[in-house]
């Protein structure tokens, strides 16, 4: 038998930073396509913005700070941040917006912390935080899949709303997102938010278009297929050693449990827990968003409460709190408590007990 001797840490897996991003951007390809597929050529044009902005900004704040800016661009990871926050935006959303979301992305929460390893906060999530807040009407102009439209956008007619605001037979965004029936569609977890607001019971929610005919009438139509596109894609850098399966474990099975608990007190007042896993963000959020190794816990345990405490703030949030989706927020404000869950979950040192590890 032959023996192969190697150093610490014995990685079966060495790959370098710009192949870990290209493997994720790989990963995301088949929820993009399914983005495309459902809901029109937006997130392409939005992707093109968002990259162009990303790596123009990078460039220009490496040279500012007297760094290498070949050597930044190489790792991807300016691009990686950049399609990460344009999957998650409105496909219709304005130009101007996907520049200031993305700039504020690279140059404060990444490049103003030191640049790559040294940001606190996930950079993608913290630009859509700030957009959202900052426009919160224009962040929840979803368009309704192109099987309820009324009117179907091509590749031009996104191309120059996102520019003009009006597609060239001049229709605006308002008007692309009436539904056949004349109704204008918001995304699943709007509709049913609003509707518990107004005093209808969830099984009365779910009687929308958006949710005919929808997975188990339980996910909007083209969000499950979405989400499943996004699973497919976490489960292969799972497979493929580019993530940990902890933290998107965690954080997928405490939103379940959270929205059991709270369907099985109240399944009038409160949504089910495939509702909450198949719309929104929460599939993509889980290994795309949670689990960048910058700002993400670093050992096994601590991925296991990072990951669980996210999905519990996404079901707190999204139930009770007045945004709809709450990844962005439940990922930035786990963010935040990293150090602490480290210091509390790292392993023990060999020849010493936990609390004389803890001291060290």
């Amino acid at each position: 038998m032959k023996l192969t001797l190697s150093s610490s840490p014995h990685q079966r897996v060495k790959r370098n930073t710009s192949q870990v991003m290209r493997l994720v951007i790989l990963a995301m390809i088949p929820g993009v396509i399914a983005q495309v597929l459902f809901f029109g050529y937006g997130v392409l044009i939005q992707a093109t913005i968002a990259v162009i902005t990303a790596v123009v900004t990078e460039a220009t704040f490496m040279q500012l700070r007297g760094k290498n800016s070949k050597f930044a661009l190489n790792d991807f990871s300016a691009i990686l941040t950049a399609l990460l926050l344009a999957v998650s935006l409105p496909p219709l959303l304005p130009w101007w917006m996907t520049v200031i979301g993305t700039f504020f992305a690279i140059a404060v929460v990444k490049q103003l912390y030191g640049g790559l390893g040294f940001n606190l906060f996930n950079p993608a999530m913290a630009g859509y935080v700030m957009l959202l807040i900052s426009f919160p009407a224009a962040m929840t102009m979803w368009l309704p899949p192109f099987s309820l439209t009324s009117i179907q956008p091509d590749f031009i007619d996104s191309l120059t709303i996102i520019m003009t605001g009006f597609t060239d037979s001049g229709y605006s965004t308002d008007q692309l997102r009436l539904a056949v029936d004349g109704a204008t569609m918001a995304t699943p977890l709007d509709s049913v938010k609003t509707a518990l607001a107004q005093n209808y019971t969830y099984p009365e929610a779910l009687n929308q278009p958006i949710f005919s005919n929808a997975l188990a009438q339980s996910a909007g139509a083209g969000w499950a297929w979405v989400s499943l596109a996004y699973l497919a894609g976490g489960l292969f850098l799972v497979k493929a050693n580019v993530i940990n399966w902890h933290i998107p474990t965690a954080m997928l099975l405490s939103a379940a449990v959270f929205s059991f608990i709270l369907f099985i007190a109240n399944s009038d007042a409160f949504a089910s827990p495939l509702f909450h896993l198949l719309n929104g963000s929460l599939i993509f959020g889980a290994f795309f968003i949670a689990t960048d190794p910058v700002t993400a816990s670093t050992t096994d345990k601590g991925r296991l409460v990072f990951g669980a405490l996210i999905g519990m703030w996404v079901i707190i949030i999204r139930t009770f709190g007045g945004y709809p989706d709450a990844v962005a927020f439940g990922v930035i404000i786990m963010n935040m408590a990293v150090p602490l869950i480290d210091y509390y979950t790292r392993p023990r040192t060999y020849g010493h007990t936990a609390k004389n590890a803890r001291k060290q």
